[in-house]
């Protein structure tokens, strides 16, 4: 495979195309193991980003190690500069892109706030297992809690034990919708249906398509990363699948991510399933927001340092 562990897509380099330097290959590659080779028995010693991926069976660190980028990469003088390394730190560490189904930026209406502060607070406590609190409510999303604060029309975080704003319009916007149309209470996992048995089934074509090729693209083939970051989004384990669990974006909303690996037969595939009552909740356009905004911090999964 052209592309290195490093990022570093030998295809379009001349070094390579004139047959003075090879490709170091993604972490778990043939090519991989060869250039390490290579490289101690000419050099004495390795390049430790090459060598980490390859211990840690990743192959590109960009896409796939929760690291990135890490101090390898920092006390280099290649393959990135430190204005890029930055970057990268800086846009992994925020949200979404703010954008509707129609790859459209996100706007929420105020009368979408004025309608969930019309509402009857305890019951809305009773249908959702949202907990009180003196500005609004409080739900568990993955792995945080969030404030719908109803007083200043916003979602917040805790951060350093205060309640931050946050700028999540897409989590914003699925949370209101969901707040404003739940009306009863359904058992969870007995009636479960993918996009194909909704009644909105044929919105999920073209443009509209729920977007897992993404999923698809970082896990076909790396069922440990997809169990790593459904476990960091606090996903239940299922008996489905190659691997498949069940996450809560909120309490009594569950979606079913299921993954079959790729192998040199079939590709890979994900799958994502709901309880039918979630059309209840949602119009399709809005279950498209929903997973597409849980398929983000699957895809996104932990950021830690390896010495933590």
């Amino acid at each position: 495979m052209p592309t290195g562990a490093c990022g570093i897509n030998c295809d379009v380099c001349k070094l390579h195309l004139l047959g003075l330097c090879s490709t170091c290959g993604p972490g778990r590659s043939e090519e991989a193991r060869q250039k390490l080779a290579a490289q101690k028995a000419a050099f004495g010693g390795t390049c430790t980003i090459l060598a980490c991926a390859a211990i840690n069976q990743i192959d590109y660190c960009l896409r796939d190690c929760p690291a990135f980028p890490c101090e390898n990469f920092r006390i280099g003088p290649y393959p990135f500069s430190e204005a890029f390394l930055s970057m990268q730190d800086r846009r992994l560490d925020s949200g979404p892109p703010p954008l509707d189904h129609n790859n459209k930026r996100i706007t929420i209406p105020p009368v979408y706030w004025e309608e969930l502060r019309a509402r009857n607070k305890t019951a809305l406590l009773n249908l959702t297992l949202f907990q009180d609190h003196p500005s609004g409510l409080i739900f568990h999303f993955l792995r945080e809690d969030i404030l719908v604060d109803t007083e200043n029309a916003c979602l917040k975080r805790e951060v350093g034990g205060n309640w931050t704003g946050m700028d999540d319009p897409l989590l914003e916007l699925v949370t209101l919708l969901y707040l404003n149309h739940v009306q009863s209470i359904h058992p969870l996992g007995r009636d479960m249906v993918g996009v194909k048995d909704l009644k909105e089934a044929h919105y999920f074509k073209g443009p509209h398509e729920l977007r897992l090729a993404p999923l698809i693209e970082r896990y076909g083939w790396d069922l440990a990363g997809f169990e790593a970051a459904a476990a960091y989004c606090e996903g239940q384990p299922l008996d489905m699948a190659d691997k498949a669990f069940r996450l809560l974006p909120f309490p009594r909303v569950p979606l079913y991510y299921l993954l079959w690996r790729g192998d040199e037969e079939f590709p890979p595939k994900i799958s994502v399933l709901f309880d039918r009552s979630i059309e209840e909740y949602f119009s399709a356009s809005g279950i498209w927001g929903l997973v597409n905004r849980v398929s983000f911090a699957l895809l996104k999964g932990p950021r830690r340092n390896f010495d933590e």
